[in-house]
């Protein structure tokens, strides 16, 4: 397992729920992690997309129950960095987030290639029996953006 202590993020964020959303058109991804309470980041399962009305009483759910107090929403650009229509869609729920949520501190994280390093991940572990879950994919992504934001520098 990956040690975090050593990044600015953990110590930034120690001791703060922090909520990471890889919100996809079928399905929402999410994870959790408390630097300095828990050693990494943990799956919170998944929300079924089936509006953003849904969405956002699930949040406020998660956001009670977990005491959340930084949500980490992940954006999807181009690997060379290029905005799509897809980035500006997810930039824009990112933004009714923040206005949804202001008690909580919402961060866009790049989430570019996250769903290929969940698969990766997926295959190389004994945890998932060495194959891809397709219905954990998400969830894991989410672990994945949140193991982005912790490291980033």
């Amino acid at each position: 397992m990956q040690d975090f202590k050593h990044y600015p993020n953990y110590e930034l964020f120690k001791n703060k729920t922090i909520l990471s959303i890889d919100f996809g058109e079928k399905v929402i991804g999410l994870a959790t992690f408390t630097p300095g309470r828990e050693p990494y980041p943990i799956s919170r399962g998944r929300i079924i997309n089936s509006g953003l009305e849904h969405f956002f009483k699930e949040i406020a759910q998660i956001i009670e129950d977990d005491f959340v107090e930084v949500i980490i929403f992940g954006i999807a650009y181009l690997t060379d960095g290029t905005e799509t229509d897809k980035t500006r869609e997810l930039k824009s729920i990112c933004d009714a987030v923040r206005e949804k949520f202001q008690d909580v501190l919402v961060i866009e994280q790049d989430e570019t290639l996250t769903t290929v390093t969940a698969k990766e991940r997926m295959l190389n572990s004994a945890e998932y029996n060495f194959t891809v879950d397709p219905k954990k994919i998400d969830e894991v992504s989410a672990i994945i953006i949140l193991e982005d934001f912790i490291r980033k520098i």
